[in-house]
């Protein structure tokens, strides 16, 4: 391969690359991170969103499904990457490094699907991927929602797993 043709190559490559990390369309502009803020890198979850069923806090002698905790696997270009789980947290499988998140705002995310967030993320104590990083979007949700099962108080203490799919985008300062 001549020098020009490989330039080409390079360039495509480095066009396409920049393309997938692009903001995610159709969100609320309030889903958006702050202007000092640049997209790091995104990651696919697959997993579970974890409901109990519960005692409802508004009324005592009711039960209604509380969310526990997501638990999902993070992909990057096909690899497992790191995990998601309670905090909510990501964490690193090749560093160790993590990062909290808080959420900011949320967005409905459609029929049948868990909402679009924007959370603020709060960096652990390891350098690494995650370390430095400011705020991470949720997008293009599947799933998640909490179960249509029956609540009550036959079934206090159940938990379920409901399988959810989602984008996270993550945003460190410029």
């Amino acid at each position: 391969m001549n020098r020009k043709s490989l330039t080409v190559l390079l360039s495509l490559a480095t066009f396409a690359a920049s393309a997938a990390m692009t903001e995610p369309a159709g969100l609320n502009e309030k889903l958006r991170p702050a202007a000092d803020e640049q997209l790091a890198f995104v990651l696919a979850a697959e997993g579970v969103q974890v409901y109990a069923c519960k005692p409802s806090p508004k009324d005592p002698y009711a039960y209604a499904w509380a969310f526990v905790a997501p638990e999902a696997a993070l992909s990057e270009g096909g690899s497992i990457v790191g995990r998601h789980y309670a905090g909510p947290t990501w964490e690193s499988s090749s560093d160790g490094s993590s990062v909290k998140g808080t959420v900011r705002e949320r967005q409905d995310g459609g029929y049948g699907n868990i909402p679009l967030l924007l959370l603020g993320g709060t960096a652990g104590p390891k350098d690494g991927k995650f370390a430095g990083v400011t705020s991470i979007q949720r997008v293009a949700t599947r799933g998640g929602i909490e179960p249509r099962d029956k609540c009550d108080a036959s079934n206090a203490g159940k938990e379920l797993r409901v399988p959810y799919t989602a984008d996270y985008y993550f945003y460190k300062r410029k």
